[in-house]
């Protein structure tokens, strides 16, 4: 069992032996060394150590100066796609996916709802059809974050239409620059297309770049969207950061006489200890997990993340008062990253928090899912679950 001096010495060796500067030979040298995600297994980025010690690399990478920003340019691939290939994929294709995964040589995006499937993923109707040792994929996604820069997608298709909705789906590592992928801007209330459409027209799917079996494309599935919830609501920060933070500095730079309004004083303290609440639990969940699928703690604090973000930036709108609806800027940009917790303009993150309610499940699911599978509730009337999709009703 690997123990904590051994990865402190693998990790000063890294640090010794390789540039910071370099950042592909770096974090190339960072997964050959076990030191990516040190519980994955051995030869995968990981020593088959205790998830815990990740810490010691973060720790000492963060004291030498090392920052790659990750969540900015490949949080979808080494948060939601690399947990999922490395519980559901054959192990060539885990080699061949990991390693430029971690390195940010491929940048990741999430392939899952489409028009007529969001919150009901398992109705999705993108088919993939198999043709020798490839797929022809045929089929449209939305609400697609950062897809115009990925070169790979997590993509969930329907291969069996004949058997009920949640049996049929097959999951694929889709190469986003293959013929027949069209990736098109969604422009927001932000005035970004953060969000994006995509098409995919007779575009072939090797099935080298499976995950996971044929028709078990829900089970996998389901592990991205555990990690993704995790990854939204259930991060640990700092006290008085994000976007608690960003209110607490609105709130500090008014002028005194505004501060010494006392209903808005309590608002505020109220969203203080609500926000300080949830990352006190964020801490206590953290410390619980373990390594593999994440459990339902997620849905709690993706839920509760979604909802404390929308009240606090509506307060910052509405402590600020007349100032609240001037925007500097209102440009159609396409962004190089997913700003989910602060650090932008107070009014843009107001308009950008309405999305936290929706991505990654809404809050409507999450209830559904807590009542369900965490409170023993009775469940949500499905009149379609043993039906074969193809007669199931779609609009």
């Amino acid at each position: 069992m690997t123990d904590p001096a051994q990865i402190t010495a693998l990790t000063d060796r890294l640090l010794a032996d390789h540039d910071p500067a370099d950042r592909v030979g770096f974090r190339g040298a960072q997964y050959d060394l076990g030191l990516g995600w040190v519980h994955f297994p051995t030869g995968f980025g990981g020593l088959d150590a205790d998830p815990k010690l990740q810490r010691i690399v973060e720790e000492k990478l963060r004291a030498a100066g090392v920052n790659y920003k990750e969540v900015g340019w490949n949080g979808f691939g080494l948060f939601l796609a690399a947990p999922t290939i490395v519980a559901h994929a054959q192990p060539d294709t885990t080699a061949r996916l990991l390693r430029p995964l971690f390195t940010g040589e491929e940048i990741w995006c999430q392939l899952f709802s489409e028009p007529g499937a969001g919150s009901d993923l398992a109705s999705l109707a993108t088919r993939a059809v198999r043709d020798g040792d490839e797929w022809v994929v045929n089929g449209q996604k939305v609400w697609n974050t950062l897809a115009h820069m990925a070169d790979r997608g997590m993509l969930v298709t329907r291969t069996d239409p004949d058997v009920p909705k949640h049996r049929g789906l097959t999951y694929f590592a889709l190469d986003m620059h293959a013929p027949g992928v069209e990736v098109r801007p969604l422009r927001q209330i932000t005035g970004e297309a953060e969000f994006n459409e995509v098409y995919l027209t007779d575009v072939r799917v090797p099935d080298a770049d499976r995950v996971g079996d044929v028709g078990d494309g829900w089970r996998v599935s389901m592990t991205t969207l555990m990690n993704e919830r995790v990854t939204i609501g259930g991060s640990v920060a700092t006290r008085e950061s994000g976007p608690i933070g960003d209110l607490m500095k609105v709130w500090r730079d008014l002028p005194a006489e505004r501060r010494a309004d006392v209903v808005a004083r309590d608002a505020v303290t109220k969203l203080w200890v609500e926000a300080e609440v949830l990352r006190l639990t964020n801490i206590r969940a953290s410390q619980n997990r373990k390594a593999g699928i994440a459990g339902p703690e997620g849905s709690v604090s993706k839920l509760a993340f979604a909802e404390v973000n929308k009240r606090i930036y509506s307060e910052a709108i509405n402590v600020l008062g007349p100032e609240g609806v001037l925007i500097d800027h209102y440009d159609f940009v396409r962004p190089e990253s997913a700003n989910l917790t602060g650090g932008l303009d107070i009014r843009k993150m107001f308009l950008r928090a309405r999305a936290n309610s929706i991505e990654g499940g809404t809050s409507e699911i999450l209830r559904n899912i807590l009542g369900e599978r965490i409170l023993g509730l009775p469940g949500e009337p499905r009149t379609d679950k043993e039906l074969p999709w193809t007669q199931v009703p779609r609009s």
